[in-house]
């Protein structure tokens, strides 16, 4: 296949705005995959803060981190992304040059802990005030599940209305899919 699946080309987005010493956020830690990505692209002199609600979560991606030898580029919060302005220090403060958030449920687990469309436009909107110019929100939607098509009509709603004279935003999706494929709206702040 030619055409980059969905993570593939989430994680070219972030690299296209993310560079060795940078500050960036992974809204919604998971397993630690993204997180342990956007470490590595930080690098030594860089910085990943990570926000999941779920105790499992933040273990497991410790856990990753340390075997990877990239717990030090890191800060896990075990809180929801709509705190994020709150919990990030000012050292990092506009200075955020890419996100990642993965919408729905952690694989593997309670799928009735779902990620909800008022917190992940809070948090969005506050990284468009904390991120630099050209910086990146990618959200990943996965709508399958119960609450998923609300989230995802509420991000398509709150994203198109956003002024182009502050963001572009992108939707990027295979459309031939069946099972309620993933897709992505990325949103580069102007």
């Amino acid at each position: 296949m030619k055409m980059d699946k969905i993570l593939p080309f989430a994680k070219g987005l972030l690299q296209k705005a993310v560079n060795p010493g940078d500050i960036v956020v992974d809204a919604t830690v998971g397993n630690g995959y993204d997180t342990v990505f956007l470490a590595e692209l930080v690098g030594e002199s860089g910085h990943v803060f990570g926000f999941d609600i779920q105790e499992e979560a933040i273990a497991v991606s410790k856990e990753r981190l340390i075997q990877q030898n990239l717990s030090d580029r890191v800060t896990l919060f075990q809180s929801g992304h709509e705190h994020l302005s709150k919990l990030i220090p000012d050292v990092g403060q506009d200075k955020v040059t890419g996100a990642i958030f993965n919408l729905g449920y952690l694989p593997g687990s309670d799928k009735t802990i779902v990620t909800k469309p008022e917190t992940t436009i809070a948090a969005i909107h506050q990284l468009l005030e904390i991120m630099t110019s050209e910086g990146i929100i990618v959200l990943v939607i996965y709508h399958g599940h119960k609450g998923g098509a609300e989230e995802r009509d509420s991000l398509l709603s709150y994203c198109g209305q956003m002024d182009q004279k502050t963001a572009h935003v992108l939707q990027y999706q295979f459309i031939n899919q069946q099972n309620s494929p993933a897709f992505i709206i990325a949103i580069e702040k102007i």
